[in-house]
């Protein structure tokens, strides 16, 4: 996990390098100050000699103020080093993201992603700082500190020996003891995220059905677990402080107790006294940093963790060697397909499909919810793998296909559309980056989108917010269809993509496809019959078999189910008349 997440430091591998050898310098100044104030006490204080006292003074300004600046270089160099990890990491794991299949994507909440690439990445980042900085600070200020103490008075030194043990073993188990609740609250973050993710995504609903104060309550809920957690990891944490200030005074207590004797028989002075109080306080307080440290890094594994877990999930769908990047026609060919989301599944969601479309055919795809309409045409542009069988587009296996080059051929049009903040224009450029305004317009008027877009003060540069907010259900759909169409697709996948507009839309939508893009195979799937009954072939799907296939005629002479959805629509059609 460590040599995996460590690749993502890269270009700021220099300043990982330069914060801990600064960091040694700067140590190194500090350790050798106190002797220095020692000194300047002993001889230039007690014998009063102005001049010592003024010299010695000043280098120690010198060496106080090198201290400060390796300090602050160490500081300097340790943010970048952080912030570059964090920003390579995230950079890492979104790159990643975007290469997962929708079976890798159903492993995860949006709402955990984002709590990985948002508080669990600022946790690495910030041990990450700790540990190229206080880490490295800590034992060697510990280790310079205590040869120093050794060097001034080796038996007061000894009890820096008793006591950092001491103090070391109740830290660590105060940091042990945290970690649980650490661990746990962050995965609380991830249902945080989740219930604020809905709330704010489905904010019209929520209003629609007055249900702000159970999501409130919703929302407490989690906080307050949240809260709770941290709360009793903290009151844990919290006795760092006072064991810290406990074990420093009462050196100080001891090595004055026994400092005192040695002044008296002359065996030490005052400015050595006052340095190993120094030297005692700089040994203990490196211990406490080192437990926080220790503190830090558990909490960062369990993050760290969470990132592997998205760094190293690998596509379930990948390129073949010698991959196909040349589409021949829109032919579409289901030969003994059985399917299934996930293979812990008993039962395939689709099972036994057997087809054969022909290039340019328009084909309608009926069946009731949970049919497996949907299912069925995402295996086309390979967003699924079947389980068995094989789906064929222009005659060859979509498999042997290099995926951009087949997607690039399939355009998709879903029910619910996702339009991303930015204009009209820029969103429907998802579809061909390259396109000219003239393009823009004329797949708008074939998608039936020109007419409304004009209407809007600053037309095709008029800015769309996030989720297409300020755009209609069936606006939405039009823009959807006109970004598909941009691509110059061979295969076009209209997911009940019309759902939203008009009858009248719907059929000038239709009769647009049949004359502009004749030889673009068309998969539309429908709740209106009216969508799909001038469709060359029908296919009828019912718990995820195919129980008709044929031109709709055939369809409604032998077919029960599109029967039935026919005359039940047409006949509520029929009665609406006649009432009126």
């Amino acid at each position: 996990m460590i040599k995996k997440l460590g690749k993502s430091i890269r270009e700021y591998k220099k300043y990982s390098v330069l914060t801990p050898l600064f960091v040694i310098v700067e140590v190194i100044f500090e350790v050798v100050i106190p002797f220095m104030i020692s000194n300047i006490i002993d001889f230039g204080i007690n014998k009063e000699d102005l001049d010592y006292i003024v010299r010695m003074g000043i280098f120690v300004l010198l060496m106080a103020a090198a201290s400060l600046f390796f300090g602050v270089m160490s500081g300097r160099f340790g943010a970048k080093a952080a912030a570059g990890f964090s920003k390579n990491l995230r950079n890492d794991m979104f790159d990643n993201i975007q290469k997962f299949s929708f079976s890798n994507i159903d492993k995860f909440t949006p709402a955990s992603l984002v709590t990985r690439m948002t508080t669990d990445v600022t946790n690495v980042q910030n041990a990450y700082m700790m540990l190229i900085r206080v880490a490295i600070r800590s034992p060697i200020m510990m280790l310079f500190a205590m040869i120093m103490a050794f060097g001034v008075n080796a038996n007061l030194a000894l009890i820096y020996l008793c006591l950092a043990p001491l103090l070391g073993v109740a830290l660590f188990f105060i940091a042990a003891k945290a970690f649980p609740y650490f661990e746990r609250v962050f995965k609380r973050y991830d249902r945080l995220n989740t219930v604020v993710q809905e709330n704010v995504t489905n904010v019209r609903v929520v209003k629609a059905y007055v249900r702000e104060e159970e999501e409130n309550k919703k929302f407490k809920e989690i906080s307050s677990d949240v809260y709770t957690q941290f709360r009793a990891a903290e009151k844990i944490v919290a006795w760092n402080s006072p064991v810290m200030q406990f074990a420093v005074y009462t050196c100080i207590i001891l090595i004055s107790w026994f400092a005192s004797h040695y002044i008296v028989q002359g065996t030490m002075t005052t400015g050595q006294l006052t340095s190993m109080i120094v030297y005692a306080t700089q040994i203990l307080s490196s211990l406490m940093m080192l437990s926080m440290v220790y503190v830090m890094l558990l909490m960062a594994r369990s993050s760290a963790e969470r990132i592997y877990e998205v760094l190293t999930e690998k596509s379930s769908l990948t390129n073949c060697d010698d991959c196909i990047c040349e589409v021949a026609d829109g032919s579409v060919e289901f030969e003994n397909v059985n399917f299934a989301y996930s293979d812990k599944q008993e039962k395939y969601v689709l099972s036994d499909v057997n087809l054969k479309i022909k290039s340019g055919e328009v084909v309608g795809i009926i069946g009731g919810t949970g049919s497996s309409k949907s299912s069925l045409v995402s295996l086309i542009p390979r967003l699924y793998d079947v389980s068995e069988g094989c789906v064929k587009v222009g005659g060859v296996d979509v498999r042997k296909y290099d995926l951009k080059c087949l997607r690039d051929q399939v355009a998709v049009v879903l029910q619910k559309n996702v339009l991303f903040s930015g204009t009209i224009a820029q969103n429907l450029r998802w579809g061909n980056e390259k396109a000219s305004n003239e393009e823009l317009v004329r797949v708008c008027k074939l998608a039936q989108a020109d007419s409304f877009i004009k209407e809007f003060p600053e037309g095709y540069e008029t800015y769309i917010e996030q989720g297409g907010t300020n755009v209609s259900g069936g606006q939405k759909q039009r823009l959807g269809i006109a970004r598909a169409l941009l691509k110059k697709p061979k295969i076009l996948i209209l997911d009940d993509s019309t759902s939203a507009v008009d009858t009248k839309t719907d059929a000038l939508i239709r009769t647009a496809f049949k004359e502009e893009i004749p030889d673009t195979t068309k998969f539309i799937i429908a709740q209106r019959i009216s969508s799909v009954e001038n469709a060359d072939k029908i296919i009828v799907l019912d718990g995820g078999k195919v129980v008709g296939f044929g031109t709709p005629k055939e369809m409604l002479e032998t077919n029960e189910i599109y029967r039935d959805i026919y005359y039940t629509q047409n006949r509520g059609g029929e009665e609406d008349v006649a009432k009126n």
